[in-house]
């Protein structure tokens, strides 16, 4: 064969070679871009967790898979899967759980470059977690009544955590679980720090005479009072406000002993299958287009980021008497682990 003719049919080989490698490199790195995936466990309402995963989704092309669940049960899950943990990201629910996981070693430590544009509530609850968790909303506890029944049965209108234990409401309140709930364990390590371990104790035995129901998740007894299935239902602020949007009748207390308050929170969990992934939702999170996502979903928090508009709807702190939540004592695994088994022996089982 002619030289010339020779190195053309060599070139055209290498070529062909060379176009079918990168063929295949090019499907290899599509089917790579495909797979990407974002395990998270998510601890708020459901439409908030729904907006996060579809819009990360598509601003990144990532697939989320996101399985709801309220905070306790998240923490219990993490427990359950330690050896071999199933879920990349923990995004919200309230923040002593996410401490207590954090202190049992079932998150891993992260810095995100987001840090210094949160409030400083938001920094200090990574520096109590060693930076195995952080700050990403704060919320106020607190209940709602139904003002038309209340009327219509010629009630006074409960203003105090106190109010709530009169005979009048027996059967008429509604709260979630401690045991499953963010929201309810608030409540919990809320009484005990206003009136002293034995005394809250005391208080909650007679509450539990007014409790029609515990729920699992600690939105459901405001939306249950917006719904007229209750008459008053104990929840965070944030989720009476998104019950009043349903129903004008409910009204919003703030209790006039004073109340406890939520460090929402997120974490990455440890030994996680997607650990890139999750720090790169963990930073576009803590940004200001992920946290203007909560008020259209019904959700109506302070953000932690400081440039994050906060939402007109979202309850006035500077109005409300909070306490000087000790987020330390009650993010124990120890703390939470006794006034759990207390509350559901001396409590719920207890008569």
């Amino acid at each position: 064969m002619h030289s010339k003719a020779r190195c053309g049919a060599t070139r055209r080989m290498f070529g062909f070679a060379f176009g079918a490698l990168f063929a295949v490199l090019g499907f290899a790195g599509s089917v790579h871009a495909a797979d990407r995936t974002l395990v998270m466990y998510c601890g708020v309402d459901e439409a908030w967790c729904r907006a996060m995963a579809t819009t990360y989704q598509k601003v990144t092309g990532v697939n989320v898979e996101m399985t709801r669940m309220s905070a306790g049960e998240i923490y219990a899950r993490l427990r359950a899967e330690k050896a071999n943990p199933l879920a990349d990201i923990w995004w919200g629910g309230t923040g002593d759980p996410h401490l207590q996981a954090a202190e049992e070693g079932l998150t891993a430590e992260y810095k995100s470059p987001e840090l210094s544009n949160l409030r400083d509530w938001a920094q200090k609850q990574a520096e109590r977690g060693k930076y195995r968790t952080v700050g990403i909303y704060l919320g106020a506890l607190g209940y709602g009544y139904n003002s038309k029944d209340m009327t219509a049965r010629k009630l006074a209108a409960p203003q105090c955590w106190a109010d709530l234990v009169k005979p009048e409401f027996k059967g008429e309140i509604m709260m979630a679980d401690p045991n499953s709930s963010g929201t309810a364990w608030t409540m919990l390590a809320t009484i005990v720090q206003l009136m002293g371990e034995d005394k809250a104790f005391a208080y909650l035995k007679q509450l539990n005479k007014n409790i029609a129901e515990y729920t699992k998740a600690g939105a459901a007894p405001a939306l249950a009072v917006a719904k007229g299935e209750t008459l008053i239902g104990i929840a965070f602020q944030h989720d009476v406000i998104n019950a009043v949007k349903q129903n004008p009748a409910v009204k919003v207390v703030s209790p006039c002993e004073g109340t406890g308050y939520e460090i929402g929170s997120m974490s990455i969990v440890a030994g996680a299958k997607h650990p890139d992934e999750a720090k790169k939702f963990y930073d576009w999170a803590l940004g200001v287009d992920a946290q203007k996502l909560a008020a259209p979903a019904g959700s109506y928090q302070m953000p932690s980021n400081k440039a994050t508009p906060v939402p007109p709807e979202a309850p006035d702190l500077s109005k409300i008497k909070l306490i000087d939540y000790d987020f330390a004592k009650y993010g124990s695994s120890a703390v939470r682990t006794r006034l759990l088994k207390r509350f559901t022996d001396e409590v719920r089982n207890g008569g």
